[in-house]
């Protein structure tokens, strides 16, 4: 979602992985001029704690936001009203907000194959609106949806576990985002510190990983009546 918006809204682009283990977040200085696409997903309603964290550290100095959320097709409930919040404490200027549906990171069959080709036209919409507002100098912040105080933060508590499969590559462990898997023993995993972003699982080159399949069928489950009916992209200008 943030390659499709970006390409949309400039030629050149520059990267900053907040999935990253660094401190180098700390020596990102902005100015007035620059425009920030800043993409989190969206769990459990809310922005992860350590990406929140991260942006935190970033100095925006009035540089302009565009906030994008990406959620399941479940909901993206105060995802983005916690993703404005922060980013202002960090000194960004707010011009437009996104929220966006992908595959779902867990349950994979919900909103499987997006973003497709719906979803791209309609955000090269999006972008090209965002793109009017900024040559205007229009730096009015849009109305946010979201609650304050947020939603209580909720762990999916599915902790991907490694299989037989794995060889010990050690990839999945330099790949997270916050250091739950041992780095000298990937079967060993930090219950506390994983966030259930499944990303070890979508990296894996040996299909290494897994959740426990009997949770899985449950969450899945527990997800179907939220999830089904496909959900529409929505822009705040």
């Amino acid at each position: 979602m943030a390659t499709i918006l970006s390409r949309a809204l400039a030629e050149e682009t520059v990267t900053v992985d907040l999935t990253a283990r660094t401190d180098e977040y700390k020596t990102l200085t902005l100015t007035k001029e620059d425009v920030v696409l800043i993409a989190v997903p969206s769990y459990s309603g809310r922005v992860p704690a350590i990406a929140a964290t991260r942006l935190s550290q970033i100095q925006g100095h009035g540089a302009r936001a565009i906030l994008v959320c990406v959620y399941g097709n479940r909901a993206y409930e105060d995802t983005l009203v916690e993703l404005r919040d922060t980013v202002l404490q960090a000194g960004f200027t707010v011009v437009a907000a996104v929220a966006a549906i992908a595959e779902h990171s867990i349950v994979r069959r919900y909103a499987a194959g997006r973003p497709d080709t719906t979803d791209e036209k309609e955000l090269q919409s999006f972008a090209r609106q965002i793109c009017r507002k900024i040559d205007r100098a229009d730096c009015r912040e849009p109305n946010i949806p979201g609650h304050r105080p947020y939603r209580k933060a909720a762990s999916a508590g599915l902790v991907p576990k490694a299989t037989k499969a794995c060889v010990q590559c050690g990839l999945c462990a330099r790949e997270c985002p916050t250091g739950a898997i041992d780095s000298h023993d990937a079967f060993r995993v930090d219950p506390k510190r994983c966030i259930s972003c499944m990303r070890c699982i979508t990296l894996c080159p040996h299909g290494a990983r897994r959740i426990n399949r009997l949770l899985l069928w449950m969450a899945g489950r527990m997800l179907k009546k939220a999830c089904s009916e496909r959900k529409s992209c929505e822009i705040f200008l």
